[in-house]
């Protein structure tokens, strides 16, 4: 599966971003979609999933008050809509897949998933 993050970019803290991750390829293999954010010389931390049914969306503690996950069946992908940015969101997100194969019913962390986009970079100023 090859993946295509975009929608990052500067906002004022205060203000919302919506990330899109487009696949192609094996997608019918993909059972979720996640993202993760990093920040450097940290380790890759669980924003969001979302099964590719689109029954399911788990969202991590800091950002489940902020965030909303939707499948987007036109891209044959996911949204990631983010509200009310503050500076400690600034870091460079990355979408994920979980193919069948590799589904073991968890998706929170970053080992668990088998194909990656680029990554998008989103900074938030004060």
């Amino acid at each position: 599966v090859q993946l295509q993050a975009s929608g990052g970019g500067l906002v004022q803290a205060g203000g919302s971003l919506r990330l899109s991750c487009a696949a192609s390829g094996r997608t019918s293999s993909i059972v979720v979609m996640g993202w993760f954010r990093q920040t450097p010389g940290k380790d890759r931390d669980f924003v969001a999933a979302i099964t590719w049914d689109g029954g399911r969306k788990t969202y991590a503690e800091f950002m489940k008050a902020r965030a909303s996950i939707s499948r987007d069946n036109a891209k044959n992908g996911v949204n990631l809509q983010m509200n009310s940015l503050t500076p400690e969101d600034t870091a460079v997100y990355y979408c994920a897949t979980v193919s069948e194969q590799y589904y073991s019913g968890e998706y929170s962390h970053p080992y668990e998933y088998d194909d990656w986009g680029q990554g998008t970079q989103v900074t938030v100023s004060s």
